[in-house]
């Protein structure tokens, strides 16, 4: 029997203590690593911010954009770039392309040293209705600040394929802002829709793009929605003109705003995903009961969409910066939630 105060016991009573304190560290260290990786932000390839409805110019625009700065500086990269869906204005904006509202309510809330890359947008129902000429000063902004801006709207509707060289994903983004669309919203004093020439000319546009040669996914981005479990509901003419040509062309995803609020739709017998982001700063819509095949969250957000290899990833982000719903999707159509 071994002698308590020999020089042995004291030797393996060190190395007892070292061998626990290193199994104890590991073991918080494993803790630690979950739960960082628990609250990781995942990055991909390529990385965009999604905001929709924000123009509000309220403290809750200013806390989703405080959110999303947040979030971004966890990104651990730069974006590469945002995609803003509609209804940039509420009320009446003053004095144009000159107006104080685009630093405001635009370059100072979403700053170029957090988020310094093209800010592509379409234009919402506000936008159009709200003040008069309104549209027309979104798309002449970038011109007349001779293109010293990240704001990005050629025309109604436009193409961005990225990146530049091998292009990963094909962007079409559409003007929705139809007659008997907006009629219903606004009536008809002003009138606040494109011109029936301009709708016209943007469907032929659109056939042709998504006949034409792109990129392994495909996007389209319109202010309103297809389909929509909010306060809107589903836009009917959307579905019959768009719908069709959407679901031949295998396009991956259709982004929307309109209804205040976060969905994701996945449509039996449909291989678009429909998500909607559109809950940047105005009042929150309540929703009670989404359809079969739906997720939707009342709450102020914005998302993030990224692409990595051959998937995309879709996550509703709340202001405390924590994923809402995320889902994955594959150049082949199938999908999954994400955790």
């Amino acid at each position: 029997m071994a002698n308590p105060m020999s020089p042995l016991e004291p030797t393996f009573t060190r190395r007892r203590l070292i061998k626990t304190l290193f199994c104890s560290s590991l073991a918080m260290q494993l803790n630690l690593n979950s739960t960082a990786s628990a609250e990781m932000v995942r990055n991909g390839d390529l990385d965009f911010m999604v905001l929709g409805d924000f123009g509000a110019g309220n403290n809750d625009q200013k806390k989703v954009a405080e959110a999303m700065d947040v979030y971004a500086r966890r990104l651990g990269k730069k974006a590469d770039g945002m995609f803003l869906l509609g209804d940039n204005f509420y009320g009446a904006v003053h004095d144009g392309v000159k107006s104080e509202r685009w630093k405001t309510g635009f370059s100072d809330l979403y700053p170029s040293r957090r988020f310094p890359n093209p800010c592509w947008a379409v234009l919402g129902n506000h936008d159009y209705h709200d003040t008069i000429g309104g549209a027309q000063m979104q798309l002449d902004y970038n011109a007349f600040r001779k293109g010293k801006t990240r704001w990005t709207m050629p025309d109604n509707f436009y193409r961005v394929d990225l990146p530049a060289k091998d292009p990963k994903v094909t962007f079409l983004m559409i003007d929705t802002n139809w007659e008997p669309i907006n009629r219903r919203t606004h009536g008809a004093n002003p009138p606040c829709w494109i011109s029936a020439e301009k709708q016209a000319e943007q469907l032929v546009w659109l056939k042709q793009q998504l006949e034409s040669k792109r990129a392994p996914f495909t996007v389209v981005i319109g202010h309103h929605p297809l389909y929509s479990d909010g306060n809107h509901g589903d836009t009917p003419e959307l579905i019959k003109d768009i719908g069709p040509l959407l679901e031949k062309a295998g396009v991956h995803l259709y982004l929307g705003g309109h209804d205040h609020d976060m969905q994701h739709l996945e449509l039996e017998g449909l291989r678009t995903s429909f998500v909607i982001s559109g809950a940047g700063g105005a009042g929150i819509y309540r929703i009670d009961k989404p359809r079969k095949g739906a997720v939707a969250k009342s709450e102020h957000g914005f998302s993030h969409l990224s692409f990595k290899e051959d998937r995309l990833y879709l996550s509703h982000i709340g202001l405390n910066g924590k994923s809402l719903h995320a889902f994955s999707k594959g150049t082949d159509f199938t999908w999954k939630v994400e955790v």
